[in-house]
């Protein structure tokens, strides 16, 4: 019962710190990116199992863990203002060629990262563009004026 207990606790606390993580560095992970989820996930592991090594224990704490991220991805599915908070909105980057610097600011994007997100989308210039949206997959789309 105290790994069950655990993982209702640690659960939600990686939860916020996902959604709290840029999530344009989501889509795109650096090296830095992987091993740091690689060391959160060594230490979210340390601190529900502790010193049980057993099968049990695993299974146990594998069980809890898919059974509260089904239990998320549930809510998240039935509950509008849930998705809001877990998933959040897409935001505009660029309207009619021109940069929001409001919100490049807040995700921590260049203008010169939207150029070059928008030349490998084959599109030359960011004049051409009449808006630029950041995913809440982090992927970002381009909606030309052709």
């Amino acid at each position: 019962m105290d790994l069950v207990l655990r993982c209702l606790l640690l659960f939600p606390l990686v939860v916020v710190l996902v959604r709290i993580v840029n999530r344009r560095q989501l889509s795109s992970l650096e090296p830095f990116d992987l091993v740091l989820l690689v060391v959160i996930g060594d230490l979210l592991q340390q601190g529900i199992t502790q010193s049980d090594y057993s099968v049990t224990g695993a299974a146990i704490v594998i069980t809890t863990i898919t059974l509260l991220s089904l239990g998320t991805a549930y809510l998240n599915w039935r509950l509008p203002i849930l998705r809001m908070t877990l998933e959040g909105e897409p935001i505009i980057l660029l309207e009619d060629g021109r940069p929001i610097e409001r919100n490049l600011r807040r995700q921590r994007i260049t203008t010169a990262e939207l150029a070059a997100q928008a030349r490998q989308n084959n599109i030359a210039t960011l004049d051409v563009v009449r808006y630029a949206v950041l995913e809440t997959s982090g992927r970002i789309s381009f909606i030309t004026n052709t």
